[in-house]
């Protein structure tokens, strides 16, 4: 596939029709998949679209990815075009994914541990501007949360060198040719003899052996809870959680009730920080996705957590709305509705009397300094 990787090709089994890879002809379509009401869409270059397209597409929540060109100033690149250098493009993925199971910040810490992003040059074997790594945002908030992962993978002290992934904004994302699409699904012999010996899963091994956990901590993306094990998110028995609760607390977050509107702790909230459970202490949601809707209760764009999330129908009041709960503590929350701000379209409208808020200065001594990298 890559220029310098083709001179090899020629010792091998694979010798057998592989070099006319960038002239085979594929029309096979990518198959429709199952899409929700509101996705999203990212865009990453991690050198061999390839490569990157099957990385991407083992995550849950990810609906699809398709390889292609972008960052470049040719109109409709060819393959040859952009492996050949000289059009500005670099080869990329673009990932359609439902934020309500995964978000763009586990979508960026996926993309770290399948780079290396301190290489300039190229990626693994393939060389070149063309294959640099780097991440497309969207608008001021893609950006900041691209900067601020990068910023805590270079505080994590994971790599030695500095990390020099490029942070570009958005351009005409052009499909590459049919034959690249899944290119690992319809030819896994070819595809699993070249990124064998790319050097990349070689290089990913050893550069994420060393204290992976504890790296997982530093960037919020150990296990989905941030950091805890689910065991430290043990339920009290009732007349604990009773005597720990305010009787508003209990009867919201234990008998599904509701607060009033505009009389309640963080509704006016607009400091830095995250909202966990009221009885368990599993995160919830952060002020980053936090917004104003005018109702008198803590809104949110997204979940901080999505696994910690539970949504179910509840015909109450004589209409059909999602109820949200916590997975752990099984706590009443709130409600979703579908007429958030972008970039979800959603408004998770919560029960102050159901969260705890933990400022950001405080994040790490209450065991939460996974989440610190949100505030950097």
């Amino acid at each position: 596939m890559k220029n310098i990787f083709q001179w090899t090709l020629v010792l091998g089994l694979l010798f057998l029709g592989y070099q006319q890879v960038g002239s085979m002809e594929d029309n096979t379509e990518k198959p429709m998949e199952k899409t929700s009401e509101h996705t999203q869409t990212a865009v990453f270059a991690g050198g061999c679209f390839w490569c990157t397209e099957s990385d991407f597409e083992k995550l849950d929540g990810v609906i699809t990815v398709v390889s292609g060109y972008t960052g470049g100033h040719a109109n409709d690149p060819t393959y040859e075009q952009v492996s050949g250098g000289g059009t500005g493009h670099i080869e990329a993925v673009r990932v359609t994914y439902d934020p309500s199971v995964i978000s763009y910040t586990q979508l960026l810490d996926h993309f770290w541990r399948h780079v290396d992003p301190t290489d300039a040059g190229g990626q693994f074997v393939d060389r070149g501007d063309q294959y640099r790594s780097a991440i497309f945002y969207t608008g001021e908030t893609e950006r900041q949360t691209a900067e601020a992962s990068k910023k805590a993978l270079a505080a994590s002290g994971q790599f030695d060198r500095p990390i020099v992934t490029d942070i570009l904004p958005i351009g005409t994302f052009y499909e590459a040719e049919a034959y690249h699409q899944d290119y690992y699904k319809k030819n896994p012999l070819r595809y699993k003899w070249y990124r064998s010996r790319s050097g990349r899963d070689r290089f990913l091994e050893k550069a994420w052996a060393r204290d992976e956990m504890k790296t997982k901590k530093k960037m919020g993306t150990a296990p989905m809870n941030g950091g805890k094990d689910k065991t430290d998110y043990a339920i009290p028995e009732d007349d604990e959680i009773r005597k720990k609760l305010t009787p508003t607390q209990y009867r919201v977050a234990r008998e599904d009730g509701t607060e009033p509107p505009f009389n309640n702790a963080y509704w006016d909230n607009h400091a830095d920080g995250i909202y966990v459970d009221i009885v368990s202490g599993e995160p919830l949601f952060s002020s980053t996705d936090k917004f104003d809707s005018g109702t008198g209760w803590p809104s949110f764009t997204r979940p901080l957590q999505p696994k910690n999330i539970v949504e179910k129908k509840d015909m109450s009041l004589l209409m059909v709305r999602t109820e949200v709960r916590s997975r752990h503590a099984d706590s009443h929350l709130g409600h979703v509705f579908e007429d958030g701000p972008k970039p979800t379209g959603l408004r998770y409208c919560i029960n102050s009397a159901s969260l705890r808020f933990v400022p950001a200065e405080e994040l790490e001594a209450q065991g939460y300094g996974g989440f610190r990298y949100l505030f950097q």
